[in-house]
């Protein structure tokens, strides 16, 4: 019985981790983009 709470404890926070780790890749990704493109409407040189 223990041996099965835990296991679905773990699946429930191993689906928590996986779904983290997604959004953090889209919100790099879209930070990356946003960065970008303040760059290129920008004045200044770049170093």
């Amino acid at each position: 019985m223990l041996a099965d709470i835990l296991t679905w404890v773990g699946a429930a926070l191993g689906i928590t981790v996986l779904t983290a780790m997604a959004f953090g890749g889209v919100a790099l990704d879209y930070g990356e983009r946003r960065g970008a493109r303040r760059a290129r409407g920008s004045n200044t040189p770049a170093p």
